[in-house]
């Protein structure tokens, strides 16, 4: 069965998904959806899930890129994204990587200069709509003063240069995890916002680095609407689901309604029921009259998962 990434061509995490896909040599079909609230089209799939990429496999739904490489892992297991560092480690670099330093790279790629570079063609109501979107996604919070998060991303930078010494990749001669992990942040510095790409030249092996990581390319795709998603959906059947490994933390029962969110940015919930909780993942059976019955599938690191109000 096909996979379906919906995705922007500007969308930094939607970058790290794509370079896995080109590393692993995959087909993969793609439907562009829009870079802020409302998105139509991707709501009947996730119920509320709003973040960008989102992997569509049949009638199965998969959030945050995380659980998306575990998939991918799973489903193409060669090339590994796990090399001869110690899973735990990679997996603890990625994450590092997902959550302290793309937040500081994307505070430094829009600062006045890159974000007008960025917004080139947008109109003065669209660049109204963009920040209003990703300051609700924030929470209201502001974002951190580019003079600062300049400061932060070179000593990012820096360390980053020193786990390349001696070797081509930041835990080794192959690429894992980790790596793509880091790149899209500063695929984005060095794609999108090119007149701030100077912030790279102290760091040479940084560098270097990315441009290796490029060279993957990003597979086979083919573009498709979002409609064709959609009936994809309908005419598929979710896979069956790991009952067997039920991990309760919540005290609550499987066949529960609940309500699933990311624990910041972007918490929009998604809400169903509860049909598995593993040890990694929830999975939330819900149905929609575009889509039919689905499974939407989310990690727990970085998700709650609460039960639904009556």
């Amino acid at each position: 069965m096909s996979m379906i990434l919906h995705h922007y061509p500007a969308s930094p995490f939607a970058e790290k998904i794509r370079a896995i896909l080109g590393f692993k040599n995959l087909n993969w079909q793609g439907v562009t959806i829009p870079s802020v609230m409302p998105k139509p089209d991707l709501m009947p799939l996730t119920g509320g899930y709003r973040k960008t990429p989102v992997l569509q496999i049949g009638a199965d739904v998969y959030c945050d890129t995380a659980l998306i490489c575990d998939v991918l892992e799973h489903l193409a297991p060669t090339p590994s994204l796990y090399n001869q560092a110690p899973k735990g480690l990679v997996r603890s670099l990625a994450q590092w990587a997902d959550t302290l330093l793309f937040p500081v790279a994307m505070a430094y790629n829009f600062q006045p200069a890159g974000a007008a570079h960025v917004m080139a063609s947008f109109t003065p109501e669209t660049v109204q709509v963009f920040a209003a979107d990703r300051q609700a996604m924030r929470g209201g919070g502001a974002r951190m003063h580019f003079a600062d998060a300049t400061a932060m991303y070179k000593s990012h930078l820096r360390r980053i240069s020193s786990m390349l010494e001696g070797q081509s990749f930041l835990l080794g001669d192959q690429p894992c995890l980790a790596d793509f992990s880091v790149y899209h942040s500063l695929w984005f510095t060095k794609v999108q916002v090119p007149m701030l790409a100077g912030i790279l030249e102290a760091t040479p092996l940084v560098s270097a680095w990315a441009d290796r990581m490029a060279a993957w390319g990003h597979g086979q795709s083919t573009a498709i609407s979002a409609e064709q998603a959609l009936q994809a959906a309908k005419g598929a059947t979710p896979l069956a689901v790991e009952s067997e490994f039920f991990q309760d933390e919540h005290g609550i029962a499987l066949g529960s309604q609940v309500t699933v969110a990311a624990e910041s940015f972007g918490t929009e919930p998604t809400a169903g029921e509860l049909v598995a909780a593993t040890r990694t993942r929830y999975t939330l059976r819900r149905h929609d009259e575009r889509v039919g019955t689905v499974h939407v599938h989310f990690p727990r690191l970085g998700f709650v998962m609460k039960k639904a109000e009556a």
